[in-house]
């Protein structure tokens, strides 16, 4: 195994030793949606249920060459309706996670968040990205780049919590928690100093958990420890921070593109904060992308077992 994908194997290993979850995968009508579904299956990361229109999904499993005839397939008419019928598994406790065919993540997530869904939680909806670096010696978290465009402060505690919680659920022994922002100050001019500085007298007050929190951050301080030693930053997250909270869509966006394609960093994604995890991956992802994004989903959904939050 090439050592680029060093984190993301051992995520992929320890998941060997666990029961396949059931996935609904919702509208897996091409190559890559169906390979990365069943190459998961064949390492026992998922048990997939194939939701979509069943003469579509054959054509494109024999155009493909993959042999998808062990695996359930419930037919449903077109992409709105393979959404629909992934969320319904859900409810009547036939899945435990669902995964993002080749349909649009807006029709997915419309229906994971309707209000008759059944799916919603108290918890904010929020995406994280599970970054392999190469170089880097921990995996990264990056939060949220695909699903709140421009967070408020108590929708940032959510998707702050949901992060530290799915480190947990990845083995994280110390979750180091950086709220990022331009500058390690706070500075009034720059509201997500403000904001970072209030997260973390909100981790004081035990309204956030799981995690050493700080924050302003500048990028470089919060992963480089010569960075944070030049700027004299005291701090036990600083330059050795493995979860990045961003204070947009756009900067979290940017940060992961700029590691996809400038550092040749791999990007495993998944939506929490609903009963079951969402896998949400690419057309562009790598199977082992989109391996290592079933493996995440399979450690939050034995999480959520284990935490009593069975998905039904």
């Amino acid at each position: 195994m090439n050592a680029k994908h060093e984190k993301y194997q051992r995520l992929i290993d320890y998941c060997k030793a666990m029961p396949p979850t059931p996935t609904a995968v919702a509208h897996p009508c091409d190559q890559s949606s169906l390979e990365g579904a069943v190459e998961a299956a064949r390492l026992g990361l998922i048990a997939p249920i194939l939701v979509g229109p069943r003469s579509r999904i054959e054509d494109a499993a024999r155009a493909a060459g993959i042999d998808i005839r062990e695996y359930p397939i419930v037919d449903a008419e077109h992409s709105h309706a393979a959404a629909a019928a992934a969320v319904q598994l859900v409810r009547e406790s036939k899945a435990e996670a669902l995964m993002k065919g080749s349909l649009h993540t807006d029709e997915l997530m419309g229906a994971v968040v309707a209000g008759n869904s059944g799916l919603r939680t108290g918890r904010r909806i929020s995406h994280c990205f599970v970054m392999d670096v190469p170089g880097h010696e921990d995996a990264l978290i990056i939060t949220d780049a695909a699903v709140n465009i421009a967070p408020t402060l108590a929708e940032k505690a959510g998707i702050l919590q949901n992060a530290i919680d799915l480190a947990h659920a990845l083995q994280v022994k110390e979750v180091r928690v950086a709220i990022l922002s331009a500058m390690e100050t706070v500075n009034p001019m720059v509201p997500s100093t403000l904001d970072a500085a209030a997260l973390c007298k909100m981790v004081d007050r035990h309204q956030i958990t799981g995690a050493i929190v700080d924050g302003p951050l500048a990028l470089d301080n919060a992963i480089n420890l010569d960075a944070a030693r030049i700027k004299k930053i005291d701090s036990p997250v600083a330059g050795r921070a493995n979860v990045l909270l961003v204070p947009d869509l756009d900067a979290g966006n940017m940060l992961a593109k700029s590691l996809t394609f400038l550092a040749g960093a791999d990007a495993a994604g998944i939506v929490l904060g609903a009963r079951v995890p969402i896998i949400l991956t690419s057309r562009a992802d790598s199977v082992m992308t989109r391996l290592a994004s079933c493996a995440v989903a399979a450690l939050v959904a034995k999480a959520r077992r284990e935490s009593g939050q069975v998905a039904g």
